[in-house]
């Protein structure tokens, strides 16, 4: 399954201070895994306030990077309703107020949103693909720890929900995480091209086997080997992680034409 991450905000993926709200250090040589409470939530959006609340953390996010394709993100997209769509939120502990979200797509029923703009290599034909788009963090001290969590969300979906392969974008230099987290290029002799769904900036195309992310991690003694492997968060919550946003929000599920009505008068 592919996973594309377009228009990353510019801080990085980093490892969490353990310092942080009470998250505590794997003990050396521990054989069991430590588990780790966060100052917020990540989970699934059920609601229609919850909804909202991921798109104002979106539009905020892009705004401050990109405003003038910001103004397309005021309101929820069509592709929030998709069948083969989720959206993650996280909110904190404190407050309730949102910190972050992302956009899971899969290929389970249609092609991928990144498939707009390039044919994928045969490589990736007949995979189960995931995109994680629309990723959005709130300004401030907690943004690096927010991101992280998320991109663990990610990749826990992509071990519950089977998939092959993540496929993530970035413009440069936010491209310079992605190396850093072991992806390689899908497109080499390409470079960076420009992604429809992602104001057509240009984007550089990076994938990653699932499958490989822990061996790949443990062989290179990467910095969030433990933190993704050996470490469980209970304040990650994607249980239900196939389905649509409209299935977990039935309430707004029912209204969704009136959505599509509006978004696309806009």
């Amino acid at each position: 399954m592919a996973a594309v991450m377009s228009s990353f905000p510019v801080s990085d993926i980093i490892v969490p201070d353990p310092r942080v709200a009470g998250i505590g250090q794997v003990p050396e040589g521990a054989a069991s895994m430590s588990v780790q409470h966060l100052p917020f939530t990540v989970r699934l959006v059920r609601t229609e306030d919850e909804l909202a609340k991921a798109v104002s953390v979106r539009h905020a996010a892009y705004a401050r990077h990109l405003p003038v394709f910001a103004e397309q993100l005021k309101q929820p997209e069509l592709s929030d309703f998709n069948s083969d769509a989720v959206v993650l939120l996280a909110e904190s502990r404190l407050d309730g107020s949102p910190l972050g979200t992302m956009r899971i797509q899969t290929n389970r029923n249609d092609a991928l949103p990144l498939e707009q703009s390039v044919r994928l290599p045969e490589w990736l034909h007949r995979r189960r693909l995931a995109e994680a788009v629309r990723l959005g963090i709130k300004d401030g001290v907690a943004g690096h720890l927010v991101k992280t969590v998320l991109f663990k969300a990610f990749y826990l979906y992509c071990v519950q929900s089977q998939v092959d392969w993540m496929v993530i974008a970035g413009r440069p230099p936010i491209d310079r995480q992605y190396k850093r987290l072991l992806f390689s290029d899908v497109f080499p002799e390409l470079g960076c091209v420009p992604l429809k769904h992602a104001g057509n900036l240009p984007h550089r195309v990076m994938s990653l086997k699932v499958a490989d992310v822990e061996p790949l991690w443990r062989a290179s003694q990467h910095p969030l080997y433990d933190f993704f492997f050996h470490t469980r968060h209970p304040d990650i919550e994607i249980e239900q992680a196939e389905g649509s946003v409209t299935q977990a929000m039935q309430p707004l599920s029912a209204r969704r034409s009136g959505v599509e009505v509006h978004l696309a008068a806009q």
